[in-house]
């Protein structure tokens, strides 16, 4: 099982790099990701919890791509490092709606040009400075993908006065699930070969032309595959495998699935959902 488990995750790799054409790559595309790709940490003030808002703006060259939190079939997901920072307690990200992109026949989920990402960040200690200082590994891409590698090293000013960037990313966010009428949600499981099929039953209004959904396991040790979507009439329907990461044992706990409906008129993001 761990050999196929391992040609499984061998084929996705290689269908990512195939997708962004990473292969023939050399060392002049990856030193020039500094062209092509900056960021800066945007000061927001602080909010009425008491924690500070922030905002990491990714600006990229015209043409060029980034990828959302869940990248889709080929795209790279973006990760974090908060090492050196100081008087970090927690973060929480808002992800503005992304766009759906087909590169090379298949599917990838981000954003084009610039990317405005709301960073709340909660003080370890109240009242005392906040460094916020880190890293981003992310995937860029127009005719070839480029890994790129993002520092920052920012003290947040908790007197500052509400950044309108700031502002609209979070606007932008997808609907919740109370905000998009979702009446229900429930998921069925059923072993497969080497992983767990899951189908979403999600009764909500139409979110407007084609609809895409994507489920996440909320798990670090699972691998979602491509979701499939349809609707039959007010219900849409959502499946995915999930496949356990190194043959590791695993379990789903239906509470941490998170589901994202992407519509031509909005998007719906449902945190959970009951057995069915």
């Amino acid at each position: 099982m761990r050999q196929r488990l391992s040609s499984v995750a061998t084929a996705l790799a290689v269908a990512a790099a195939l997708a962004c054409g990473l292969f023939g790559l050399g060392a002049t595309a990856r030193a020039g990701t500094g062209e092509i790709v900056r960021v800066e940490v945007l000061d927001g003030g602080t909010t009425a919890r008491g924690t500070l808002q922030a905002a990491l703006r990714i600006t990229l060259q015209p043409g060029w791509k980034t990828y959302w939190r869940a990248p889709g079939d080929a795209g790279i997901p973006p990760t974090f490092s908060w090492r050196g920072a100081r008087n970090l307690g927690a973060v929480a990200f808002t992800w503005p709606t992304p766009e759906v992109f087909l590169t090379s026949g298949f599917r990838t989920i981000g954003y084009h040009d610039q990317l405005v990402l709301p960073v709340e960040v909660t003080p370890q200690t109240p009242g005392k400075p906040v460094r916020l200082k880190g890293r981003m590994e992310l995937g860029v891409c127009k005719d070839v993908c480029v890994p790129a590698d993002v520092r920052f090293d920012h003290q947040l000013d908790p007197g500052a006065p509400r950044h309108p960037a700031i502002a609209a990313a979070l606007a932008s966010r997808p609907w919740s699930a109370s905000e998009a009428g979702v009446r229900a949600a429930t998921c069925s499981l059923r072993p497969t070969k080497y992983g767990m099929e899951v189908t979403a039953r999600i009764t909500m209004p139409s979110a407007g032309g084609e609809e895409i959904a994507v489920i996440e396991p909320g798990s670090p040790t699972l691998h979602a595959g491509e979701t499939k979507t349809r609707r039959e009439g007010n219900q849409l329907i959502a499946q995915t495998e999930f496949l356990p990461a190194e043959g590791r044992a695993y379990a789903i706990d239906r509470s941490k699935l998170r589901i994202t409906v992407l519509g031509r008129d909005h998007a719906v993001d449902i945190r959970g959902c009951d057995a069915g």
